[in-house]
């Protein structure tokens, strides 16, 4: 289909406030050409993708990236920036989950994301060839270092190296400093079940039949442990857990929604999560929700003080996507309804795509210029009404707009 027929289907039920398509054709074709004019550049003698203008490259802000990128046939930059970034890897299966000049992380590795980017890039063009060999030994390599190397307990959980590490910058009391390397997290742990099970997908697409079946069965275990380690009964929330004290750091982020986001904990947790605290608005239900930090907890703020990436209740937009697809996943669809709606309304209602909202009046805050993983908020209604999650590891089918 072409943008404005896109763009006409995503209005035509009127569900969303999308009252003129033309601004959400406007809108996208403005921020594809800003990526592919603005965000493309060379490392290594690969051209990859960033949302950054200050040319750094991150881990799963790629995977988002390129998932907004594929609504437009575009796959490149998902092979090349797994080759970038494998050809870093050291002998211990380490990669290091930034590149560029600004922001260098050398003890931090990527986080879990790497296999469902390859995975997504692979689908679209239909050919796994480019893995068989160096690549798939190197992403299994990369998978392996997460468990020997981050999961000192050895409880099959796997720690961060600090706030800093997961990407939710400032969220040290559930966390804690780099260096610390102590915290469990839910966050983590959820995207490693599904980077096992882009592991499976992989091995299978590739004949591997018997790899395939290692890796769900990993990931199976590590839903288990998921359930038994992190669910609180008594709160109805997942917690990160201390390796120091074997207890559970009872703070409330949106770290602890994200089980919903793998659609295979208990319906009743789900449940639980949904109506006690995601739609709760003294807690994560904000005017423009999902606040990232529960509002009700020390340390809740939402305009930033300084210079700072701010996870401390804000809203941002990939947070929202993995909570919006959990909520399609366990059935709560009016729950999810709401959610694309709220977020498609916070994007659109500003002049630039911005890196992370105010959850409270909806005003932009990061970087402008910015073209990355908000980007998401715009196709998130097209996604409810059409049933569609080019993010979820079983997708083989891919939407391919055409822009004039």
């Amino acid at each position: 289909m072409n943008i404005q027929e896109f763009c006409r289907d995503a209005a035509a039920k009127d569900r969303f406030g999308m009252k003129d398509p033309k601004l959400l054709e406007k809108r996208l074709c403005r921020l594809l050409s800003d990526v592919l004019e603005k965000g493309v550049r060379v490392h290594d003698g690969r051209e990859v993708v960033t949302g950054y203008d200050y040319n750094e490259l991150y881990d799963w802000d790629l995977y988002f990236e390129c998932l907004f990128l594929s609504y437009f046939g575009i796959s490149q930059y998902c092979r090349n920036g797994v080759e970038m970034f494998l050809d870093r890897q050291e002998p211990s299966g380490f990669v290091p989950r930034t590149m560029g000049i600004r922001f260098d992380k050398p003890r931090h590795h990527f986080k879990p994301f790497l296999a469902q980017i390859a995975l997504l890039g692979s689908r679209q063009e239909k050919d796994f060839r480019w893995l068989d060999g160096k690549y798939y030994e190197k992403l299994c390599k990369y998978l392996q270092y997460w468990f020997w190397h981050c999961d000192a307990d050895k409880n099959g959980l796997c720690f961060w190296d600090g706030s800093d590490h997961s990407g939710m910058d400032n969220q040290e009391p559930r966390l804690g400093f780099i260096g610390q390397m102590e915290y469990e997290g839910v966050d983590l742990n959820c995207y490693l079940v599904r980077e096992l099970d882009a592991m499976s997908e992989i091995a299978r697409e590739m004949g591997k039949s018997e790899d395939a079946k290692k890796f769900n069965s990993h990931s199976d275990r590590l839903v288990s442990l998921i359930v038994e380690y992190f669910w609180d009964e008594e709160d109805g929330f997942y917690y990160d857990r201390s390796e120091v004290t074997g207890e559970k750091n009872r703070i409330k982020s949106v770290a602890g929604l994200l089980p919903l986001w793998l659609g295979k904990i208990p319906q009743e947790h789900a449940d639980r999560l949904i109506r006690e605290h995601l739609l709760n608005p003294e807690e994560f239900w904000l005017r423009y929700p999902v606040a990232t930090w529960a509002k009700s907890e020390d340390g809740y703020y939402q305009e930033r003080k300084g210079g700072e990436c701010n996870w401390m209740g804000t809203t941002w937009i990939p947070t929202n996507y993995m909570v919006f697809h959990g909520l399609v996943k366990h059935g709560a669809g009016e729950a999810a309804r709401k959610l694309a709606e709220k977020t498609y309304d916070l994007v659109i209602s500003e002049r630039e795509v911005r890196e992370y909202y105010n959850g409270e009046t909806g005003s932009g805050q990061g970087l402008n210029p910015f073209w990355g993983w908000s980007s998401l908020g715009l196709i998130m209604p097209y996604e409810f009404d059409q049933g569609y999650d080019p993010s979820e590891p079983g997708c083989d089918r891919y939407i391919a707009v055409e822009v004039n």
